[in-house]
């Protein structure tokens, strides 16, 4: 019984070092194997980002994945591209505040839209491919309020669209 303990002990110390993240959201980001892309040029008249005080808002981003969530692509086809969006999203926030994720303080309030087929309705389960990387990249911090919504279209048949809204560090 006494072996058992502390096999028991050891386990939990051991295995809570494997799950133990890095310090710093670059370091989480380096941990997940992600590679930020470029940051390019808004599709229209208006600019990725507008900082007012401490507050960043992002204008919506989308992945390269294109269709309708429910008819042309599954619910996890969904949630990937919601994730995907969120390294986009983390590309953008990155060049937002001067090249330092650190900057940021806390996620406030994010908007999700899933190009939806009219009798999807499992919209949040989507916008979560988002939400847990940001969770996974920032911790608590990363937690959020959210609205995740269907709609009829997005620009260029894009999947989903999602906007941010961050608090940086004074």
């Amino acid at each position: 019984m006494k072996y058992l303990r502390l096999y028991f002990l050891f386990a939990l110390i051991f295995s809570s070092t494997l799950v133990s993240h890095a310090q710093t959201p670059e370091d989480r980001i380096k941990e997940l194997g992600l590679n930020l892309p470029e940051v390019g040029e808004p599709m229209g008249t208006y600019v990725k980002w507008r900082q007012v005080g401490n507050v960043i808002y992002l204008a919506g981003n989308g992945p390269d994945v294109f269709g309708k969530v429910g008819s042309d692509l599954t619910l996890e086809e969904g949630y990937q591209a919601a994730r995907e969006t969120g390294v986009e999203i983390l590309a953008v926030l990155k060049a937002a505040c001067g090249g330092d994720l650190n900057r940021i303080k806390q996620f406030v309030k994010v908007l999700g839209m899933v190009n939806s087929a009219p009798d999807f309705t499992d919209h949040p389960k989507v916008i979560n491919g988002f939400s847990d990387l940001m969770v996974e990249v920032f911790g608590d911090d990363g937690k959020h309020a959210r609205s995740a919504v269907g709609v009829a279209a997005l620009p260029n048949n894009i999947a989903v669209e999602i906007e941010v809204i961050v608090e940086l560090k004074e």
